[in-house]
């Protein structure tokens, strides 16, 4: 069996990945690995025999498209998070990159090793092939001997499954010693905008004098309601509520918002009521209807005035499992259902408008994602100088996912869409997953092993652990306990300040929401970045 695995590399990914998510179901005190259980299967695989390791090919496929539909999906995330914490959050996770430097620097004089040994050590305890390959390729600018160039590597390989570990354990122990309710963290998520608000529905009848002839756009802009208007009975006709409407005592409004601002509209212009509006569907009606038309995504709904070209409005946005209350600045994405009123001989005509095909919401946009993807790994390659005559580029971890954020903010360039339907997202975020943990593990498998029992592994091994573990608790103590980030969001930026899409992996599993996305791709560029310049500094 072992030989044909090792001369079948296509059966060795399918069989470490069925193997490894059929262990990450196994749950153990309410808790499961997940797709990261791929990555030690592999390990498991590799430590067996050292021709069973995938070629580079499929682990490094696996990394540009996991990285850059990461990148896609948390672009416009990452832009409006600077416009709250997010450069506050990058110097937090800068500075403990600094410490697990410090940390490395120290080690080095207590275990006696060299540079190379060193940096290896730091790169595969923070878990960051970009860093490795910076380092043997400065080694070999320098001309040093095979030998030389292989201790990165030893002092990686040993430290990066610790490095993985040390970060899943941490999440695990800091959530059960603290005692946190995920559920209780909804409205922080909502202010990092990672999840929306949950959405009622009522009818009001005007009862307040006050806003007699008033508009709707009028009142919405004075009084700061966060609300959407969908239909008005005014003298017993029912009708669209748009901007321009005006409001009379006596008439029905139906709206559309979280709970806690219903109430505040409710109480500015009267009472609620038993009749409900969207119950008569004669002349007005609803619908779900799937955005699939490119030609309405990546534009501001603003700039779309549906209620004067299509005599519709949009109520709702269903995006993924989150429902979002839209907004004029909204952009649509391929994927989203959009909940429509408008009059019922019109609903076929704006349901064309928006596309409402789900069979092309499975298709994927080859010449957008192979343009995109392929302008990432160019600038991957660009080389940004040192001082001191150096050099390093961001690799195909880092390349792809600076242009994925970038364009996922854009949303479209011409006629060019640069996001993917959420399902396709999802299908092919998924699959890079798989393809690079199964890859990095089978490959990392026997040189861990080997290391380990022989020579100075044992002292890799706890070099590793020495950085990862206080490294990992700083975070999460400094993260919660003092700057108040939402464990959610403060587990994805762990995974982040450790590049490790395996923690990150792990981190959606156990908080069932995107939020550690948000923080993944938040702090990614930062540490990526900082991870390539520190461990050239440590090979001296």
């Amino acid at each position: 069996m072992i030989d044909i695995l090792a001369s079948n590399p296509l059966l060795l990914l399918f069989t470490v990945s069925a193997i490894g998510y059929l262990i990450g179901r196994i749950k153990i005190g309410g808790v499961s690995l997940g797709v990261a259980a791929v990555l030690f299967v592999g390990l498991a695989f590799g430590a067996i025999d050292q021709r069973l390791r995938l070629p580079d090919i499929i682990y490094l496929l696996g990394l540009v498209i996991f990285v850059y539909t990461i990148g896609l999906s948390s672009g416009p995330g990452f832009v409006s998070s600077f416009r709250r914490r997010g450069l506050r959050n990058n110097l937090f996770i800068g500075g403990l990159i600094v410490v697990a430097a410090g940390i490395a620097a120290l080690l080095r004089i207590l275990l006696g090793l060299n540079g190379a040994q060193t940096a290896g050590l730091f790169a595969g305890s923070l878990t960051n092939t970009p860093a490795l390959a910076a380092v043997i390729e400065q080694l070999s600018r320098r001309g040093a001997d095979e030998a030389l160039r292989a201790e990165p590597v030893v002092g990686y390989s040993v430290a990066y499954p610790v490095g993985v570990l040390g970060m899943i354990l941490s999440i695990y122990l800091t959530r059960r010693l603290w005692q946190i309710d995920l559920q209780q963290e909804v409205q922080h998520l909502r202010e990092f905008g990672t999840i929306g608000d949950h959405l009622v529905n009522r009818t009001i009848r005007i009862t307040n004098p006050a806003v007699q002839g008033q508009t709707i756009a009028e009142l919405v802009n004075t009084r700061g309601w966060n609300v959407i208007f969908s239909r008005l009975q005014h003298d017993g006709q029912v009708e669209l509520a748009t901007g321009t409407a005006q409001l009379s005592v006596g008439d029905l409004i139906n709206i559309v918002g979280s709970p806690a601002m219903v109430e505040r509209v409710i109480a500015d212009l009267g009472e609620p009521t038993s009749t409900e509006l969207t119950l008569d569907r004669h002349t007005l009606d609803f619908r779900r209807i799937f955005v699939s038309n490119p030609a309405v995504v990546g534009v501001p709904l603003r700039d779309l005035n549906l209620p004067s070209s299509m005599g519709a409005i949009i109520t709702r946005i269903r995006r993924g499992d989150v429902e979002l209350l839209p907004h004029g600045d909204t952009v649509l994405e391929l994927g989203d259902r959009v909940r429509i009123v408008t009059q019922r001989d019109n609903m076929d005509r704006v349901s064309a408008f928006f596309g409402d095909s789900y069979r092309s919401l499975a298709e994927v946009d080859v010449v957008s994602l192979g343009l995109g993807t392929a302008l990432g790994m160019l600038v991957g390659l660009i080389p940004i100088p040192l001082p001191g005559g150096g050099s390093f580029s961001l690799g195909l971890a880092g390349g792809p996912l600076v242009v994925a954020l970038f364009l996922g903010w854009r949303g479209r360039t011409g006629p060019i869409v640069w996001s993917l339907p959420y399902s396709a997202n999802l299908t092919l975020r998924q699959v890079g997953m798989t393809m690079f943990l199964a890859g990095v593990g089978t490959r990392a498998g026997y040189s861990f092993v080997t290391t380990l029992t022989q020579g100075n592994g044992l002292l890799l091994f706890l070099g590793g652990a020495l950085i990862t573990i206080p490294v990992a608790m700083l975070t999460l103590f400094i993260g919660y306990k003092l700057l108040k980030i939402p464990f959610s969001v403060l587990t994805g930026m762990l995974a982040g300040l450790q590049t490790q899409p395996a923690v990150l992996a792990f981190a959606n599993e156990q908080v069932g929401n995107e939020a550690p996305n948000i923080g993944y791709a938040m702090v990614f560029p930062t540490a990526t970045v900082l991870k390539i310049v520190f461990a050239q500094i440590l090979l001296g």
